[in-house]
């Protein structure tokens, strides 16, 4: 569950990227962050994930109050959420295959069983033939497709994503989607800020939508 309580987010140079945000993801649940540019979506995933941290009110993640989680726990917070962010963070002097595996090698899994789950992850987002490619070969969706596999590898319960479906032609945007579209039917919690009205028509669940930091009523 995550639960937003009268949650500001305040800048150093004094802008008001959120206001009084209040409102309850349920466990399992699929929802969409809308609004303009500078509304204040990337700035909400992020305190999800004590990326950033709010000026004011709280923040419960799985029963955790991020507004007073020491830093020393954040890492233990993040193991059971996934980013997948638009600046994708890959690195480009490891191959696929590497780039998956680095949570698990940081987390010190087994690893064995961490290029199982690796190549589990690569088979779910269509990758696992390319997994010994470098990313600089990849196409924009495929790199889309590794930040997932990357963001899923360790099987979080929470899965975030940044305006995924960014930059990429129509048929890529879909199949992003059916992705997240199945992770969801497993149980994982889904949020997805996007600003493209194509994926928002006929959805079935449920928008938050915010307008100069406020969340529209």
């Amino acid at each position: 569950m995550i639960s937003f309580n009268n949650v500001y987010k305040r800048f150093p140079d004094g802008f008001d990227a959120l206001k009084n945000i209040a409102f309850t993801i349920e466990s399992g649940e699929m929802v969409y962050i809308t609004g303009h540019s500078g509304a204040g979506k990337s700035t909400l995933l992020k305190l999800i994930a004590a990326i950033e941290r709010p000026t004011s009110g709280s923040i419960t993640v799985n029963g955790q109050n991020i507004s007073k989680l020491k830093r020393s726990a954040v890492p233990f917070l993040r193991r059971n959420i996934g980013l997948v962010f638009q600046d994708h963070k890959i690195l480009f002097d490891r191959n696929v295959f590497d780039n998956v595996m680095l949570p698990l090698q940081i987390s010190n899994f087994n690893a064995e069983m961490a290029a199982r789950r690796v190549r589990a992850a690569l088979d779910k987002v269509g990758l696992l033939k390319r997994e010994k490619a470098q990313p600089i070969t990849l196409s924009g969706g495929e790199r889309q497709r590794l930040c997932i596999a990357r963001a899923v590898v360790h099987r979080p319960s929470i899965l975030i994503a940044d305006e995924p479906t960014g930059n990429l032609d129509m048929d890529y945007a879909r199949d992003i989607m059916d992705m997240f579209t199945s992770f969801h039917q497993v149980g994982v919690t889904i949020l997805i800020a996007t600003h493209d009205k194509n994926l928002l028509q006929n959805t079935p669940h449920r928008i938050l939508a915010l307008s100069q930091g406020q969340l529209a009523t």
